[in-house]
């Protein structure tokens, strides 16, 4: 060993040199960096489809039209601690028209009107307090990336069937907002469990007129209680709006009328998956309904209902694959102020099959339509 040590002795030396210099220079790398934890995501969807779409009163001639564009989405997750979680989606895409129209209930789940210019869509900070519960705090963040649970295990195509029905309660817009969402904690997954989330956002905390806690600021405070396991569960979840924003506007179909008070939402949800995949899909079903605290003005709208029902076949014919099937009636003005009129009973459906190409290629046809949406 000795006699090996003194004829290698000065090679060893030199490459214990070099391994040290690299050590340094990988340090050096590191300190430079964000965070050696942070993971990008993306997700292109090419959008192409033919639309025939009545005119509805007021509007221009009828869609009879093959539409074609596109969504991009990078997701970046960054930890410091390894519980903590920033949160940024940059996005951009080319919708527009049909494909963005929540009216009625065209606008497709993966579609962006950004025209092709890169924006921050999303930007927020997740970090524990103690073992129960998360918090959560932004500049760009909605009410439903603030809750323990999921209101929905459906994967739409419209975005009118996300959230187990995207109404009044859980539809929202990007703000500032924070909030916070306690979990049971259990010893298995499969056990059944409570978690209570609260959360506030505002659109005024960008504003230099009305600011984050100030009364002149629209805001909407959600919360919800959950119970379930991994393979079923039932919640239940309440929405206060209040100011000139209509919160939950968005996908109703209050075309008899307007909202012209504070509003207060309410959704409950229920959702099961089989304990194999076969022939019994798991399914959503979802019930939303509001009341206005109007203003008297003749047509305003007092109150509003709503329901969706989801059904999802995994491994559909061939492993991998997934089929879906939605269909409800989209939320609705149902009670009116004297001198206004209900709207009619809307209907709306969709129904798609996910082939799956490879592990990042899927396609997925689809196809949907509505009645009584004017």
């Amino acid at each position: 060993a000795t006699r090996l040590s003194n004829e290698f002795g000065t090679e060893m030396a030199i490459l214990k040199g070099r391994v040290d210099g690299l050590e340094y220079k990988v340090q050096e790398l590191s300190a430079g960096q964000f965070s050696p934890s942070t993971k990008m995501k993306g997700t292109i969807t090419f959008n192409t489809g033919y639309l025939d779409t009545d005119a509805r009163t007021g509007t221009a001639a009828d869609e009879t039209k093959v539409h074609m564009q596109y969504d991009a989405r990078y997701d970046l997750k960054t930890s410091f601690s390894g519980k903590d979680q920033l949160y940024t989606r940059i996005r951009t895409g080319s919708g527009s028209g049909p494909f963005e129209d929540t009216t009625t209930g065209t606008h497709l789940s993966k579609s962006n009107s950004n025209a092709d210019a890169l924006k921050v869509d999303k930007i927020w900070y997740k970090f524990p307090i103690g073992d129960d519960i998360t918090a959560w705090v932004g500049p760009r963040i909605e009410n439903t990336h603030m809750l323990a649970s999921k209101p929905s295990i459906y994967k739409p195509v419209t975005k009118q069937f996300g959230m187990g029905g995207n109404g009044s309660t859980y539809g929202t817009s990007t703000a500032q907002g924070f909030g916070f969402a306690w979990t049971q904690a259990t010893e298995s997954r499969s056990d059944a469990s409570f978690s209570v989330s609260t959360n506030w956002t505002s659109d005024g905390g960008s504003s230099a007129s009305s600011g984050l806690l100030t009364s002149d600021s629209d805001t909407k405070w959600l919360s919800q209680l959950a119970y379930g396991s991994s393979q079923w569960q039932v919640s239940g979840a309440v929405a206060q709006h209040n100011g000139t924003k209509n919160w939950g506007d968005f996908y109703n179909t209050t075309q008899a009328g307007t909202l012209t008070g504070d509003q207060t939402a309410y959704a409950l949800r229920a959702s099961w998956r089989p304990d194999s995949t076969g022939a019994i899909p798991p399914f959503q079903v979802g019930y939303d309904w509001s009341t206005v605290s109007d203003d008297g003005t003749a047509g305003a709208t007092e109150g509003t209902t709503g329901y969706m029902v989801g059904l999802t076949w995994d491994d559909a014919f061939i492993d991998g694959n997934k089929a879906g099937v939605a269909f409800g009636s989209p939320e609705h003005a149902d009670d009116m102020v004297a001198g206004g009129t209900a709207d009619e009973t809307p209907f709306a459906w969709e129904a798609y099959y996910d082939y799956k190409v490879n592990d990042g290629i899927a396609i997925t046809p689809a196809i949907f339509g509505f009645s009584d949406r004017d």
